[in-house]
């Protein structure tokens, strides 16, 4: 096996998903008062509902706000796509007194600027939650909250993805008043630095010469799974699809056989529910079982890779994406590819 301890450490997504710990730590420190500030504000709308506009990995992040905001907040929130806005011209009168968060490293895509502007128009109120809080989607914003990411020059998002569910977490913290939640925010830095620490490169050898994947997860797990899944595409074109666990069984099951790989990444709340059976299943088909997740629920795996149990279910599913990222950049060299810059794409991406 060729050793690329060298070019790991070179990379700059490697460098930069390793700054995720300390930007997220001071993300939570200097947003503390803006954070209280926009929860109270929500609290005192009340909406009917909330919704979200976003793409790529923003729109897993976006996923994952609206499981944050329905298990904590019991507020439903929707998906509102870009063209709606930016192309159809049809966002509903009923988005009035409606947050709509907007979610954009950039904060410069076209589609997004022109729909989150359809969506005022009707009376929607625009909460940004941007890296670049100069950027337009910031200034338009009723409620702009920046992630504090710093600098990101890797086109795979790593850092900034972080700090995005970072943002949200505290934003519906604060929003709903879940004391757990809140009481949990201190432990973020701590939480991500043993994340990054942990070594998932022994999936390497699974994943190497694999050609197609599933990535399984399950309620705040499942947007983590849509971003490692998209990851797995950007930095080593390995076509991985991501699924739920509760729905896997429902067709894509059947495209798992012998020897293919199979990566499951396990909530720690009230969504464990069936995964350790799910995963028997796959072994049982003689699948490539590669799992985090609590040790019960993951013993039947191939491999399973190191995790923390007794850390918040929210703040765990932030640290499986941080751990990832580290497999990402590790099977991206050994695949041959460069993470950094992925063919065809680019960094700010324009569309309408």
């Amino acid at each position: 096996m060729t050793d690329h301890s060298d070019e790991t450490v070179a990379t700059l997504m490697a460098r930069e998903t390793a700054q995720a710990p300390d930007r997220c730590e001071a993300q939570i420190a200097r947003n503390a008062v803006l954070m209280r500030e926009a929860g109270a504000r929500l609290r005192a709308l009340a909406p009917p509902f909330a919704a979200t506009l976003a793409r790529g990995s923003s729109d897993q992040a976006a996923a994952f706000a609206k499981i944050l905001l329905e298990t904590r907040a019991a507020i439903p929130t929707l998906s509102h796509a870009p063209s709606i806005g930016s192309l159809y011209r049809a966002t509903s009168p009923r988005f009035k007194g409606v947050p709509l968060i907007a979610i954009s490293q950039s904060g410069r895509s076209p589609d997004l600027i022109a729909a989150a502007e359809d969506a005022q128009r009707q009376g929607a109120l625009l909460v940004s939650i941007v890296n670049d809080d100069a950027s337009p989607l910031a200034e338009m914003a009723d409620i702009c909250i920046p992630i504090h990411a710093g600098l990101e020059k890797s086109v795979a998002a790593t850092k900034s993805f972080i700090g995005t569910l970072v943002a949200l977490t505290h934003l519906v913290a604060e929003w709903s008043g879940d004391q757990s939640l809140k009481e949990a925010l201190p432990s973020v830095g701590d939480v991500l630095r043993r994340a990054v620490a942990a070594d998932w490169s022994g999936a390497v050898p699974l994943l190497r010469d694999a050609d197609t994947m599933l990535v399984l997860g399950r309620g705040l797990t499942l947007p983590i799974a849509g971003e490692a899944a998209l990851k797995f595409k950007e930095t080593s074109s390995l076509h991985a699809e991501a699924f739920s666990i509760a729905e896997v069984a429902h067709g894509p099951m059947t495209l798992i056989g012998e020897g293919d790989p199979v990566l499951a990444l396990g909530p720690m709340d009230e969504a464990r529910a069936g995964l350790r059976e799910r995963l028997e299943d796959f072994r049982s088909r003689g699948a490539q079982v590669i799992a985090a997740g609590h040790p019960d629920d993951v013993a039947a795996a191939t491999l399973a890779l190191p995790g923390q149990i007794d850390v918040h279910p929210v703040i765990s599913a932030i640290a499986q994406i941080q751990s990832f990222y580290g497999l990402a950049n590790t099977l991206s060299l050994a695949r041959g590819r460069n993470p950094d810059k992925p063919p065809h794409l680019a960094k700010v991406t324009r569309t309408l």
